[in-house]
């Protein structure tokens, strides 16, 4: 990647979703990267990658995080089925333009709200009557939520009490629980790359909050009913022995296909947000080949990397001596 394009916004649809790696060392091989493993060795073209998620037993040279980096995957270290994340890497853009729009309307207590009705109503086919409060809201989204566990319970013959599992004991979890925790795990794990890649900051949420990834939840909230939770309940439908979490992180990656997500993620940020969609566009960088930051100057900016003292007067005001 040249240095001129790091501030470009980048194109989180090229990508092709997610890998999941566990018990096994990731390389550099030339322009890629190269998964060892008991079975032998597996070639991965990192060009066309999202996000890498590295669960236990996994070991990532040097080199091969370098390489990760100049193609713009994301890199996340999280859990056993990838359940939980634990750290991430850099996103693909230096701008914080995202970032201070997002953080203007987390701050606003009024555009806080809008971006919370927003969110819900995106999540609903049909339009809702615009009378509705937010806690009407949030219960019909609620009712949505029980009644499609409820229908792929009936749909799939699969006896349903509740979401519940113990993260410190994941193999009491129940098939469908452990189906949704997986292919939930996948979705976070696209979600947060598209969040951090372009610019956008996974902490900062407006449904979920106090959590590092309370932003990952909320635009992760957008396609559960529509993708994880049919897939989970019919992954475990069919087959609940050995590998089943493997299958359900495979069939995550196909159902993300099928359903264009990866295209649809920056849209529907800009969209809750309240952003207008930014064409790709190239900033071009100073000779040094570093980016300056502008410096605060009230509602607005002035240029950085530079010093003031000879432009603004730094007399005495004549006012008391300082001690």
């Amino acid at each position: 990647m040249k240095r001129a394009d790091l501030q470009s916004l980048p194109r989180f649809s090229d990508g092709w979703t997610f890998l999941y790696v566990e018990h096994a060392r990731v390389e550099q091989e030339q322009h890629a990267i190269m998964i060892f493993d008991e079975k032998g060795r597996v070639p991965v073209p990192v060009a066309s990658l999202s996000v890498l998620m590295l669960g236990p037993g996994t070991t990532l040279t040097h080199a091969a995080v370098s390489a990760l980096a100049d193609n713009g995957c994301s890199v996340v270290w999280c859990g056993e089925a990838g359940v939980r994340l634990y750290a991430s890497g850099h996103g693909e853009t230096n701008r914080a333009a995202n970032l201070m729009d997002q953080a203007r309307a987390w701050a606003d207590p009024a555009e806080h709200l809008n971006v919370v009705v927003r969110l819900y109503r995106m999540r609903f086919p049909e339009p809702l009557d615009p009378a509705l409060t937010l806690e009407q809201i949030r219960g019909r989204e609620g009712v949505r939520v029980r009644e499609t566990y409820a229908r792929m319970a009936r749909e799939t013959g699969i006896q349903w009490s509740g979401r519940a599992y113990q993260r410190d004991d994941w193999s009491s979890a129940d098939p469908v629980n452990r189906a949704l925790s997986t292919a939930n795990a996948c979705l976070y794990g696209l979600c947060h790359a598209a969040i951090v890649a372009t610019g956008f900051s996974p902490g900062l949420g407006f449904v979920h909050t106090g959590k590092l990834l309370a932003f990952v939840y909320d635009v992760a909230d957008l396609y559960k009913a529509e993708v994880t939770i049919p897939l989970a309940f019919r992954a475990a439908q069919e087959s609940t022995a050995s590998g089943f979490e493997g299958r359900v992180r495979r069939g995550c990656r196909e159902a993300f296909r099928a359903a264009r997500l990866i295209e649809r993620i920056v849209p529907d940020i800009q969209r809750c947000l309240g952003i207008r969609p930014e064409q790709a566009r190239l900033l071009e960088h100073p000779i040094d080949g570093e980016a300056i930051a502008a410096l605060w100057d009230g509602d607005s900016t002035v240029a950085g990397g530079r010093n003031f003292a000879d432009t603004v007067d730094t007399s005495d005001d004549g006012g008391p001596e300082s001690a």
